[in-house]
């Protein structure tokens, strides 16, 4: 019901706030969409016709995806256990993301599911470490990740946090003979402390709960960070990264073909000029590159490893420098590595911990790098080198330039 918030958000349900034009489920919505989820169940209660309109009209984040929904409607209140027990009989899977509609959180999903899996535990919790703070209770885990112990609210120095993230084990969680009404957080998990039953994974990333009026604020203006918002290129500095892609980047494209060896790699003259610029200016730079031609078995990984070789070769001559390559072969549109899918930008983060999304920048020459760059949460720079027709602005844009060392030069001021 939001009763802490009527101060600033009167007459909607609390995922409906309005945060930087949109309402905060959208965020929460499209920040799954861009890691996979394919099919949401909404449980619904309180002045529940409000989402119900918005989930049908043309500004729903369900607009231009392939992402699906249903509704759980409760008649009566039932308590946050009772809500997801009765939404868990309309998935179609035996694991499921349960998700509060008043959190973003940017967790991985990936990393949450595979540890979900190798546990075999009912209940995986995402955890968030939180510095002097008092509006959380903190969950205790022992040296293999099961959580021991949850403890009440009081002023913390440092602790874990619930973020209101799980991975659920629906046969399981529902063979248990639950009553209509019941809440998840003190009937389920606090009783299933220290039985093999409940499992945390620490997640670092983006947290923001819109709970009371001074983090309603916060997110007013966080999420404008997170999410569209307009890159002021004289606030970047060494701590931030730059994805590019490759092919029309780099290097000249091939038609409706790929660069198959070192002889068809063809880098445009100014490249080694640009990337002197730039390594100058990011911390990390790395390539993130969609490769159908080894899934087509047209090349080999020792052919693109190669032309990469090549690449950085080339590079170098001017002091340039890439980091790391990042490459899907999936023939599959919906691959959670291919792009616009953001699954390469999460194995960079793995590799380089320092990343932050919020502080990298994609840049490259289609509108489904730009979609990458946005489902990942970083700014996004369109090239116009072989697509000057791709409308622009658009809401995937932030920038756009002619070619890379236009947008190197422009960092020199």
């Amino acid at each position: 019901m939001g009763t802490r918030l009527k101060s600033e958000v009167p007459n909607v349900p609390k995922p409906m706030a309005p945060v930087a034009d949109r309402p905060f489920l959208w965020y929460v919505v499209k920040n799954f969409i861009a890691q996979g989820i394919e099919h949401f169940v909404f449980a619904l209660g309180y002045k529940n016709e409000i989402i119900q309109q918005y989930l049908a009209s043309s500004e729903s984040p369900f607009v231009k995806e392939k992402a699906t929904y249903t509704l759980s409607l409760e008649t009566e209140p039932l308590g946050t256990g009772g809500a997801i027990n009765k939404a868990c009989a309309l998935t179609k899977s035996e694991n499921a993301i349960i998700a509060n509609g008043d959190t973003f959180y940017k967790v991985d999903l990936n990393a949450l599911s595979e540890a979900h899996e190798t546990k075999k535990a009912e209940c995986t919790l995402s955890l968030k470490t939180m510095h002097e703070f008092d509006r959380y209770g903190v969950v205790s885990l022992d040296a293999d990740n099961q959580v021991v112990s949850f403890k009440e609210k009081k002023f913390y120095i440092e602790g874990l946090i619930n973020g209101g993230i799980y991975a659920l084990n629906i046969p399981k969680f529902q063979s248990q003979n639950w009553p209509e009404k019941f809440s998840f957080e003190t009937d389920y998990l606090e009783k299933n402390t220290n039985n093999g039953k409940l499992f945390g994974v620490i997640d670092e990333h983006f947290f923001i709960d819109i709970g009371i009026p001074e983090d309603y604020k916060k997110a007013m203006k966080e999420l404008k960070i997170h999410h569209f918002a307009s890159l002021d290129i004289s606030k970047i500095d060494k701590t931030w990264t730059l994805f590019l892609d490759r092919d029309g980047v780099l290097n000249e494209e091939i038609g409706d073909s790929y660069v198959l060896n070192t002889d068809q790699l063809k880098v445009y003259d100014y490249i080694p000029k640009a990337l002197g610029i730039l390594a100058k200016k990011f911390n990390t730079i790395v390539i993130v590159t969609n490769q159908k031609g080894i899934g087509k078995k047209l090349m080999t990984i020792q052919d693109l490893t190669l032309i990469h070789k090549k690449l950085k070769s080339e590079i170098a001559t001017e002091g340039g420098r890439i980091d790391s390559f990042y490459f899907c072969p999936d023939l599959e549109d919906n691959s959670p590595n291919r792009k616009p899918q953001p699954g390469m930008a999460f194995q960079a983060k793995k590799d380089y911990p320092n990343i932050e999304f919020s502080k990298s920048i994609m840049v490259g020459n289609r509108l489904s790098d730009m979609k990458f760059g946005r489902n990942a949460g970083m700014f996004t720079v369109l090239l116009s080198t072989t697509h000057p027709d791709i409308p622009y602005p658009n809401e995937d844009t932030d920038l756009r330039f002619p070619d890379l060392l236009a947008f190197a030069q422009s960092l020199e001021g």
